[in-house]
């Protein structure tokens, strides 16, 4: 029955997500925000929803496990699963903008901060703000930036006239089914891993942090299909930015989160090697296939020794 509640209440998670990401789009078009912005904060933001809802959700139940696992997986997949996917499926990868030069040093700070946070083993409510501290440096980042970008990345266009009372009802939904959806996930998660002898970790790490990186995929995915590269890698960049900042500064608000970092020494160096690997593949811009082969094998490595742990 656990699993079934799991499986339901992690779709209605990710349902939800979808709903305020569509709303907010729809906000951003209306208001003549850049369309830069709409993909590298409203999207990746959006899709780092369910992370922040299962972790949130973690923390407030005094899951500290689940809420810290959440964030390493869903940072570990959205390069190993989710960037690798996508240069394996794109025909054409030449990306118009220099990630290296503006991205890749987002991408990689917030982990190496997050790895010294952790040291003393815990993430304090003072660590959660200089998190959040942290976020609000790469959106004014992005705002400046924007600045100079011609509008050429995501080509959204709102099809149906704009209307507060159609658009404030959906996102209430929205936010509901996310709130609903990430309780009876934790819930179902926990339960399934006492049930088996599962520590919490390994079911954050695995099944919460897999599902909840499916609006990752779906939007990376959906664009590199439609040959917007840009979109797909900096929706990457952006949800693992989030996920480190957002997630765990506002997991960490609600609750401390206390963890023993010595015991999850292999996730958290393979969320670093994952990283150091996307701002290689940028600075030399091997968008291909073989780089997409070898994040394949780090992430082959990274389940086979947390399959070995249950």
């Amino acid at each position: 029955m656990d699993f079934i509640i799991f499986i339901v209440a992690m779709g209605v998670l990710i349902w939800g997500a979808d709903v305020l990401i569509n709303q907010s789009e729809h906000i951003a078009l209306e208001f003549k925000i850049p369309e830069f912005i709409i993909g590298a904060t409203l999207i990746a933001l959006g899709t780092s929803l369910p992370e922040m809802a299962a972790s949130i959700a973690a923390s407030y139940n005094g899951r500290s496990e689940i809420a810290v696992a959440n964030v390493i997986g869903s940072n570990i997949l959205n390069i190993t699963l989710v960037l690798a996917t996508v240069f394996l499926i794109a025909t054409k990868i030449n990306p118009n903008r220099d990630f290296f030069a503006k991205d890749s040093t987002w991408a990689l700070m917030p982990v190496l901060i997050f790895i010294l946070m952790i040291m003393d083993g815990v993430i304090s409510r003072f660590d959660a703000i200089l998190l959040l501290l942290l976020m609000g440096a790469y959106l004014m980042f992005l705002l400046h930036d924007a600045k100079s970008i011609l509008a050429e990345e995501i080509e959204l266009e709102n099809k149906e006239p704009f209307s507060w009372t159609k658009i404030a009802p959906m996102l209430l939904l929205g936010l509901v089914l996310v709130i609903v959806g990430a309780h009876f996930t934790i819930e179902s998660a926990s339960s399934i891993a006492k049930s088996f002898g599962i520590s919490e970790w390994v079911i954050g790490i695995i099944m919460i942090s897999l599902g909840t990186s499916l609006p990752e995929l779906t939007v990376s995915v959906t664009a590199a299909l439609k040959g917007k590269v840009d979109m797909a890698i900096g929706n990457i960049i952006g949800s693992n930015m989030a996920n480190t900042t957002v997630v765990l500064g506002a997991a960490a608000l609600v609750h401390p989160l206390s963890i023993n970092p010595s015991s999850y020494i292999f996730d958290m160096a393979t969320m670093l090697v994952a990283t150091l690997i996307l701002v290689f593949i940028t600075a030399n811009k091997l968008y291909s296939k073989p780089a997409g082969i070898s994040l394949i094998i780090i992430l082959g490595l990274f389940l086979n020794n947390t399959l070995q742990q249950i």
